[in-house]
Parts: C-alpha cells; structure tokens; sequence
C-alpha cells in the first residue's frame, strides 16, 4: 500500500502532472495488469506526489503498445525534495558546549564590571628583581 508519509519516503519522488493521471487513470482500469498493479495506480493516482519506483513498475506492467512513452509521461514533472532530520547533539557535545557558552559568559561579565570591580592581584613566578638577583 502506498501512503504519503513526508519522513519515510524514500527515493525519487515525482510531482504529479496532468499526463501521470491520465496514464494512472487508464492502468487503475487496464484488465491486462495484475490486481495489485492496479490498486497501486488507484492510490497514486489521487497523490499530489509519487513515488517513481511505483509509478515505474506500473509503466513497465503496461502493454508497451499502449502506454505513453517515458519520456513524455515524465515531462514537466518536478522533483520533490524533503528536509533531513535535524542531527541531534551528543551528550558530550551538549556538556562541552555548556561549558563554553558559561566561560563566555563570564568573559563578558569580566568585561562588563572591569571598571568597578577590585583588580585581582596577579601572581608573578617572581617577587622582584632583588630577590632573583638574590638567588646567584
């Protein structure tokens, strides 16, 4: 059974011209073609888009003598193109991330308050000079 479901279409899918339905509309009532064939083009014939795997095993069923030439069954149709699923995030990425955008944001409060907060008093490796000179 063919359904119109966006997230788990696979392959080409075709816009439905007016040629397809016609074409369909002829394979749904052929006598020639196997039951299941024409059940299949009975559901595709009232999608707006179609499947071409379908659509193509209903072509190749049909007596060649009196099916319209792929070429012309397909022409001015569009291809329809779905959206990947977003990717998810691992778990590491979601933590290492947190823990950049929180570095980052106490960068900027650093900056922000840098004119009224008390300087930190930045430990030299060395008091002074005195005292390396000291040393020798």
């Amino acid at each position: 059974m063919v359904t119109e479901n966006n997230s788990n279409r696979v392959g080409l899918i075709l816009s439905s011209t007016n040629s397809i339905r016609v074409f369909l509309s002829g394979a749904s009532n052929d006598p020639t073609l196997s039951s299941q064939l024409r059940q299949t083009s009975s559901e595709l014939l009232i999608q707006s888009e179609i499947p071409y795997e379908p659509l193509r095993a209903v072509w190749i069923s049909s007596d060649p003598s009196t099916r319209p030439e792929l070429i012309r069954l397909l022409s001015g149709t569009g291809f329809v193109f779905s959206s990947p699923k977003p990717r998810e995030k691992s778990e590491e990425l979601k933590a290492r991330l947190k823990k950049l955008e929180d570095l980052a944001e106490r960068k900027a409060y650093k900056e922000l308050v840098k004119d009224i907060a008390p300087k930190e008093d930045v430990q030299e490796p060395f008091s002074s000079y005195k005292d390396q000179l000291g040393f020798g």
